[in-house]
């Protein structure tokens, strides 16, 4: 199995979430397993939207995700879902965002692995 690439998770942001708590590291574990979490009741949610192409039921869904995931550093995905979002706001969903959703999964998935391997690291002692 290929090791997750710990760049799609920008590790300042990690860094100054670490510094922004005191080193805190159960306060940064908890938050990160809560976003691995939610997440998917997000994109349970956004998917339901797009499938039903309610562009509404997009937006906010889409912001969260665009939310939580630009605070544990997944900008990448954090992008993709500023950009579903504002797809939602313009009041009408085509084949773009069903693609920009199927993208976001997958970017989510690489930014689950990076996240679960820097937990791993952090409880091995590995990083600071």
């Amino acid at each position: 199995m290929p090791e997750p690439d710990l760049h799609v998770v920008d590790e300042r942001i990690l860094a100054e979430l670490m510094a922004s708590t005191g080193d805190d590291i159960g306060f940064v574990r908890e938050l990160i397993q809560t976003y691995l979490a939610d997440t998917p009741v997000q994109f349970e949610a956004m998917s339901v939207a797009v499938d039903a192409t309610d562009a509404a039921g997009l937006v906010r869904p889409a912001h969260t995700l665009k939310s939580s995931s630009a605070t544990v550093g997944a900008m990448r995905l954090s992008s993709i879902a500023r950009d579903l979002e504002m797809a939602g706001r313009s009041g009408s969903l085509d084949a773009a965002a069903r693609l920009g959703l199927d993208i976001a999964r997958a970017e989510w998935q690489a930014a689950a692995d990076s996240l679960n391997a820097y937990l791993k690291q952090r409880s091995a002692g590995c990083l600071r």
